[in-house]
């Protein structure tokens, strides 16, 4: 996950289930993560911290005012990773999206997005991408997105706790569906990390962690089969699978945090965008109607292919 500077308002979009990657090129660790305050805020997952204060009929489309009239402009990193935008099965995203498409619906923050614009009155044919590179989307100035999704981290200081396992899909360790299955196994992690307390408090294996210096070095660990699995946050897992190691799985994802501890993904908006209340709003709907839930369960663990281990 990424972490937005106090420059831009960011629309705190709390995720109730679990968490995603870095979007973009570059490879998120959420142990070494920047810890720099995110600005404003509003909920992908859990309810918004403040509840919103738009009114229905401040939020009807006509009244809203966007970059584009009668649009509505999404921006988001290039390429675009799953499980947060889908590969085409065809294999080709549209221009001049690379690896995934936002513009289809599919991925997490895809869907999302879309149903965010549709409670704000927009069509899909409604509906921009552009790119924007992440450092773009918080830095100071005008913006040419209303909303930016990209696995933007509301709290930096709670993402880490959502942990997962990689692992070499030749690997037995692949298989494993409960704690009690990983207790054989040899696993390693960043020193310092919350992804090390989850080896040695949560799954508690027969042979001791292997402790590396960085992130980096504890993927080529892997690479390298000194270790059975890697331990990491989710939002790591899904770049490791997806982009630093060939043949490796997602084994499964650890129950998340609730209440205050609750992972937290945020939409990015421009600094005092009138925007801000009205997608405040079209979150809190989505979350009471069910359907966040509804997509967090399919983006984000049934097809990311990242299903909870059980006790």
């Amino acid at each position: 996950m990424r972490s937005a500077l106090n420059s831009t308002v960011v629309l705190l979009i709390a995720l109730i289930a679990a968490a995603c990657s870095s979007g973009g090129g570059a490879s998120p660790s959420a142990s070494t993560a920047a810890t720099a305050p995110a600005a404003a805020t509003a909920s992908e997952s859990t309810a918004p911290s403040v509840a919103p204060s738009a009114t229905p009929n401040a939020c009807a489309k006509d009244t809203l005012t966007t970059v584009t009239s009668g649009k509505f402009t999404i921006g988001t990193d290039n390429p675009a990773y799953p499980p947060y935008f889908q590969i085409p099965a065809s294999g080709s995203a549209t221009k001049p999206w690379e690896l995934g498409d936002p513009t289809n619906g599919e991925g997490f923050e895809s869907a999302f997005a879309y149903a965010v614009a549709d409670k704000l009155g927009f069509a899909k044919a409604d509906v921009t991408w552009i790119v924007v590179p992440f450092d773009n989307s918080f830095a100071p100035g005008a913006k040419k997105f209303d909303i930016d999704v990209n696995q933007v981290s509301y709290k930096p200081e709670r993402y880490p706790r959502h942990q997962s396992i990689v692992a070499l899909k030749a690997n037995a360790l692949a298989s494993a569906k409960t704690i009690a299955d990983l207790k054989a196994y040899k696993f390693g992690a960043q020193a310092g990390t919350t992804s090390l307390d989850t080896i040695n408090n949560v799954i508690a294996p027969t042979a001791a962690a292997k402790v590396y210096s960085s992130n980096d070095d504890a993927i080529a660990g892997l690479k390298a089969k000194q270790i059975d699995g890697l331990v990491v946050d989710l939002p790591t897992a899904f770049y490791v699978t997806a982009a630093q190691v060939d043949n490796s799985v997602i084994v499964g994802q650890f129950a998340p945090p609730t209440g205050a501890d609750a992972e937290h993904f945020s939409v990015v908006l421009a600094k005092g965008s009138a925007l801000t209340d009205c997608v405040n709003a079209a979150i809190a709907a989505l979350k009471s109607d069910g359907t966040l839930d509804s997509i967090t369960k399919e983006w984000l663990a049934d097809k990311a292919s990242a299903p909870v281990i059980q006790p």
